[in-house]
């Protein structure tokens, strides 16, 4: 029987204050009352780590990068402590057939409740053999894993929509995950690579709560995925007041203006770039002076420039279309203007005609 959560901390030194705390760092970077927290305690102190199967097709591993560096929490923690680690081609110690013999006794003993989370795609061209892990066609591995697994978390963009691979005229046949697997629930958390800290949560919720986390429409979790990079950046109000970035380093992109002109995606991106940011929340593209790129979206390889402007854009809320900000502010503050001396030659129209002499504020 696999240890409990809780009893690897403590059996690792780390008191029950200590456990308590880290139960409310998490129950808050996945944006849950102080409520939630004692119910992911519970559920850490009671139930068994959950075996994890990791598996790896196309891709640059820049996923596994980034989860490796996640600070809320630690991935050591989610590592050796959370779930149970059990096959990961990068990271793990073994090779070669004691390796693959992992991925066999796991699918015979936890058949129905492990997850399998899977960085990359497989390549469905000339029977698979564009990428072949282990001495067999990574679609086959894929297909053979996710037969026995609870769910399915689908890594990055790559294993989400595809990415590069997929990119045209994507000559391996370079497929996201959830076209292939298709009788098995699958998550995405697409980006390239994704935050750190957005997925450990994924693992830190499924494993608390024995459930997936609500996902939109597309299958991302809405914790992560419910706004648009624009909702929360900071660089917003530059955006609605036609403050814009002309050129790269003028004196606009020096005071921070809205890189909205350079081709920054970020009013059509869902993601939490501008909330949770990244290197445990020092910064994100946009805070370091670069547009953001659509990542996180399907089909962003084959969109186009990362530096072409967004045209008619109708997700803006009030403003119709970003060109127009500029003027309409500027014709906001006009008609302003216009209003405001109208009534002051009525005021004083009207108290000339009464007898009496005109205020001096009227006059100014």
């Amino acid at each position: 029987m696999k240890e409990t959560f809780y009893e690897v901390m403590r059996r690792q030194g780390i008191t029950r204050r200590s456990f308590l705390k880290y139960c409310s760092l998490t129950a808050a970077s996945l944006g849950m009352g102080p409520g939630q927290a004692m119910q992911i305690a519970q559920a850490l102190e009671t139930k068994e780590r959950v075996p994890v199967i990791w598996l790896h097709g196309l891709e640059c591993t820049c996923c596994t990068e980034s989860f490796i560096r996640a600070g809320h929490p630690l991935a050591k923690d989610v590592i050796l402590s959370m779930i149970s680690l059990d096959y990961d081609d990068t990271i793990m110690a073994a090779a070669g057939h004691q390796a693959e013999e992992i991925l066999k006794e796991t699918r015979e003993k936890y058949d129905g409740r492990y997850i399998l989370a899977v960085e990359g795609n497989p390549p469905l061209a000339d029977d698979g053999v564009y990428c072949i892990p282990g001495g067999e066609p990574f679609v086959d591995k894929l297909k053979y894993m996710a037969a026995g697994a609870k769910a399915i978390i689908s890594w990055g963009s790559c294993a989400s929509w595809g990415c590069v691979q997929a990119a045209k005229p994507n000559p391996t046949q370079a497929t996201p995950v959830h076209k292939v697997i298709r009788d098995k629930p699958v998550i995405k958390v697409p980006g390239c690579p994704p935050i750190a800290e957005v997925m450990t949560g994924v693992i830190t919720y499924i494993v608390a709560f024995d459930r997936l986390p609500e996902l939109d429409r597309q299958g991302r979790p809405k914790m992560f995925y419910s706004q648009r990079i624009h909702d929360k950046c900071y660089r917003r109000p530059h955006f609605d007041a036609g403050q814009f970035v002309e050129q790269w380093d003028d004196e606009n992109a020096r005071k921070g203006y809205c890189l909205y002109k350079m081709g920054c995606k970020g009013p059509t991106t869902y993601n939490a770039c501008s909330t949770v940011r990244w290197n445990e929340g020092v910064s994100f593209p946009i805070q370091s002076g670069h547009g953001c790129i659509g990542c996180s979206e399907d089909g962003f390889w084959d969109k186009g420039s990362f530096y072409d402007r967004l045209t008619n854009i109708q997700q803006f809320g009030a403003e119709s279309n970003a060109d127009k900000v500029g003027m309409a502010a500027a014709g906001v503050v006009g008609t302003a203007i216009a209003a405001h001396a109208a009534v002051s030659v009525i005021k004083r129209l009207s108290t000339t005609s009464s007898g009496s002499v005109p205020e001096k504020s009227d006059q100014a």
